[in-house]
């Protein structure tokens, strides 16, 4: 091939790309969509976990969305208080308010109060376990306690206890759903934190029946609903069901005659009490706990104690309980009433 002949053939290849070239970059400016630079700087100020808690696909669309002015930074549940702000003063706009989200388990039915018809051998998972014989589990709505929640989540907001439910730190937890969706028995459930009500029980069994499975279920008794606000609760198929738009109607008033302890008030973690606590080994001390208990009206609380040796409690600077005992510490072994006032009462 001659020289001409090349030098044609690289001039014909030059002309078509300096063509195309052409062509591309005035497409481009024709048809280019232009995007606010800011969509990329918030972006790389969100968590970038893309989790969906604040109701977005991912962190890319609320970046989009907080730039339109359609969200505000606190609704990003992973953000801290400073990552909010800095947000929120980059764009120009408040901060907002969201209440926390957080997972919430509706059963209660450990290993220490349910039935158990048989011992599961197999894979060491739920959805396994939901398969087979229901897990050896003789309540077919109770937590089958083999942590795939546990598992599911990303933020080490999950452990599972003694009995084998899955605690929920709600420090810890984002709200993602991803124990929802985990969950074989749809047992778990996402709660504003100030939805302190609860009932921990799916059960559609009422009355002996239900407790002979377990313990802790509901039995259909409407006690709670007779005790709550007009409205806050009602009997639905043997199960009490919570109205959560009358929440502001709420207090522990609904929980105090529940006779298997199946409807709760919970102000942070579930599963937090009710267990024997080991403050060490120190022969001839004592240990104090102390607690804020609100209430919006005046009532009557019952609760369940239990000490190592003598216990004394008192309520708002009086003393309420007095036992000089030997003995080793236990769940329920002191019962008494707490003469709540209207507001804050100091539990010590």
């Amino acid at each position: 091939m001659s020289p001409a002949s090349i030098a044609i053939s690289v001039l014909i290849l030059g002309g078509v790309a300096l063509t195309f070239a052409i062509l591309i970059a005035l497409a481009n400016m024709k048809l280019r969509v232009w995007e606010d630079p800011r969509i990329d700087a918030v972006a790389d100020l969100l968590p970038g976990s893309n989790c969906g808690a604040c109701g977005s696909p991912g962190c890319r669309v609320f970046a989009e969305e907080l730039v339109a002015g359609v969200r505000q930074p606190a609704m990003c549940t992973q953000l801290g208080t400073d990552d909010v702000i800095d947000i929120a003063d980059y764009l120009g706009v408040e901060a907002g308010e969201a209440v926390k989200r957080v997972a919430r388990l509706l059963c209660a039915g450990g290993s220490d109060v349910t039935v158990r018809w048989a011992d599961y051998i197999g894979i060491e998972t739920c959805g396994a376990a939901a398969a087979v014989a229901a897990g050896g589990v003789g309540c077919g709505w109770a937590c089958l306690g083999l942590a795939d929640c546990e598992r599911s989540c990303d933020y080490d907001a999950i452990y599972m206890n003694e009995v084998g439910l899955p605690v929920v730190v709600p420090d810890n937890c984002t709200a993602c759903g991803d124990c929802v969706e985990a969950c074989p028995r749809d047992l778990f459930t996402l709660m504003p934190i100030d939805q302190k009500l609860i009932v921990q029980c799916k059960s559609l069994l009422e009355g002996d029946e239900a407790e002979e499975l377990c313990r802790v279920a509901c039995t259909g008794c409407g006690l709670c609903a007779t005790d709550a606000a007009p409205g806050l609760i009602e009997m639905r198929n043997g199960l009490a069901v919570i109205d959560y738009s009358k929440n502001q109607l709420a207090d522990p008033v609904a929980t105090s005659r529940c006779p298997t302890s199946a409807i709760v008030w919970i102000e942070k973690q579930q599963f937090a009490d009710g267990r024997v606590e080991n403050f060490g080994s120190t022969p001839n001390s004592a240990s104090y706990l102390a607690r804020v208990i609100h209430s919006e009206r005046q009532v009557k609380l019952p609760v369940s104690l239990g000490s190592d040796d003598g216990i004394r409690v008192w309520l708002n600077g009086r003393q309420v309980l007095s036992n000089q005992v030997a003995r080793g510490a236990a769940a329920d072994q002191e019962k008494i009433e707490l003469p709540l006032v209207a507001g804050d009462n100091h539990l010590l």
